[in-house]
């Protein structure tokens, strides 16, 4: 248990049974009244975002959320498969559960999974990541007013837009949060 005023951004309360992140919290003291914490909250499984305000000094409790480095083995077809680097335990991950990371997610490739009581709650990759451009038309000087960009498929089979100098073969970077080109990787 903690009060509202020990809140911190990324802690994970549990209220009503469901887990809910803080995304965002101001401690705020009217002229007249007591002392409030607003909060903007998460929902772990959901997604859902809500804002809630709690009367200062309020007991919340903390949801335990353990986050442990693993490393992605293999998708068996039903889950993705993943491996604990220090104790070689291995855990499968419903595709529901890994989402969007499933478009950046290479064989061998470290992510974070976060669990609670046992139950992963998600998976959390690096801000950007280098993959190869599988396949992508070859762009044409003189087909655009400004820098033009063209649909390139990824090696995990994820399909991006990127600039038209970039061939098929090349590695970029990529964003794992908004899919977006970062650049390229020199080798």
């Amino acid at each position: 248990m903690a009060t509202t005023n020990d809140l911190k951004n990324g802690m994970v309360l549990n209220l009503d049974g469901q887990l809910w992140s803080v995304i965002w919290f101001q401690h705020h003291k009217p002229g007249k009244g007591g002392a409030v914490v607003r909060t903007k909250l998460k929902n772990i499984e959901s997604g859902k975002t809500v804002d809630k305000t709690f009367n200062a000094d309020v007991k919340v409790e903390v949801a335990n959320v353990d986050k442990r480095t693993m490393q992605y083995l293999y998708n068996d077809g039903t889950s993705y498969v993943f491996m604990d680097v220090s104790t070689y335990d291995q855990i499968e991950v419903s595709p529901e559960i890994v989402g969007d990371a499933q478009n950046f997610l290479l064989e061998n490739q470290e992510a974070i999974v976060a669990t609670n009581e046992g139950r992963v709650l998600y998976i959390e990759l690096p801000a950007s990541v280098e993959l190869l451009v599988e396949y992508t038309e070859p762009g044409l000087q003189g087909d655009r007013s400004t820098g033009g960009t063209k649909p390139a498929r990824l090696e995990t089979g994820h399909e991006i837009s990127v600039p038209l100098f970039i061939t098929t073969g090349e590695k970029i970077k990529v964003d794992t949060r908004d899919s977006s080109y970062l650049g390229r990787v020199s080798s």
